[in-house]
């Protein structure tokens, strides 16, 4: 059945059984003869080999995530695209702007980290009795949200700064100041989204607090227990 597709290009998922895939529209295939699994990890290498041939890329659905399981391709193909890149990559001209580009991205990380951060004490807005527990919180949540490839949403650009500060402290603090990651929460339709509102009001609380600047007792904080 496969051999009417490999002319195409589908996005496929495991099959039911070892060596089989399966189409969108619930087809069990098998990869046609001659053709190779190219793993994920080489996005350069994956780009060229789905621009030069027809090619099924994996995928594997885990929860709320995908996951990418490789490319199935020509075999020779994906071998003559690996030995031209890996010829290009020797050279110094492709080592040097491969440099380049880590020293820009780097530049780029360093200043995205230091400009969330100041979102977050944009957000965090704390009285200035508070400005050291504001600059430690705000290290903290941009520790843990800024890194390259964390998929949080401090990554994404999809919304305004401000917010994704927002979100990020929220979340920081459901992680660190509340029970959450020990909750036994019903697996019922909108019973996580409903507690995850209810523990983000009360952090809302706690930052309110400091806000106002409020004598704060440090040992009964979550906030201050958390960051010690």
């Amino acid at each position: 059945m496969s051999s009417d597709l490999s002319t195409r290009s589908l996005v496929v998922a495991p099959g039911p059984q070892a060596g089989t895939l399966q189409t969108a529209d619930g087809r069990v295939i098998r990869p046609p003869n001659g053709w190779a699994l190219l793993p994920p990890g080489d996005a350069a290498l994956t780009r060229r080999v789905k621009a030069a041939v027809p090619a099924w890329v994996v995928q594997e659905k885990v929860g709320r995530r995908t996951f990418s399981r490789g490319l199935w391709a020509d075999g020779a193909t994906v071998e003559s695209v690996r030995r031209d890149l890996a010829a290009e990559r020797a050279t110094p001209e492709y080592v040097k702007k491969k440099e380049a580009n880590a020293q820009r991205r780097e530049r780029e990380q360093r200043d995205y980290v230091a400009e969330f951060r100041g979102a977050v004490l944009d957000f965090l807005a704390f009285h200035p009795r508070h400005g050291a527990i504001a600059q430690r919180l705000a290290a903290a949540v941009a520790a843990h949200a800024t890194p390259v490839g964390s998929g949080t949403v401090a990554r994404t650009e999809r919304i305004p700064l401000l917010d994704r500060a927002e979100a990020a402290v929220i979340a920081w603090m459901r992680h660190h100041t509340t029970a959450y990651d020990q909750m036994n929460i019903p697996r019922i339709k909108g019973k996580r989204r409903e507690v995850r509102r209810m523990l983000a009001e009360r952090s809302r609380a706690v930052l309110d607090a400091y806000r106002a600047g409020r004598v704060v007792d440090a040992g009964a904080c979550p906030l201050q227990r958390a960051l010690s």
